[in-house]
């Protein structure tokens, strides 16, 4: 389950940014998972409530934000949502896509105290 390492990763950078800016306490993680990320948003919630025991994050609630997939279609020459990586456009049909969106994971922003 490679969420739970996502979120020791992300536990680290909130308790970096805790010394840097001066914060004590985590009430709220909003993250951005996009739809092509191969992340689970449910093991997501499941690993942050274990990860962040003992840390400023304990008890925050964590928020995720689902992005859309979206790929540049080179015979259309427009931005098209799709649902999966290797999709056919949905207007008309290529398979020359470029995905353009939908596969970060970005911590969008933190509540603290």
């Amino acid at each position: 389950m490679h969420e739970m390492s996502l979120c020791e990763s992300i536990i680290q950078i909130v308790e970096e940014q805790a010394v840097v800016q001066g914060f004590s306490k985590v009430k709220t993680v909003c993250l951005e998972i996009g739809q092509l990320s191969g992340i689970e948003p449910e093991a997501m919630l499941f690993s942050f409530d274990v990860v962040t025991r003992g840390t400023c994050a304990e008890n925050a609630k964590l928020k995720i934000i689902k992005i859309d997939a979206l790929a540049w279609c080179l015979q259309c020459a427009k931005t098209v949502k799709i649902q999966q990586r290797f999709d056919g456009c949905p207007d008309c049909g290529s398979y020359q896509l470029q995905v353009s969106g939908g596969d970060e994971l970005k911590i969008r922003e933190l509540e603290v105290n």
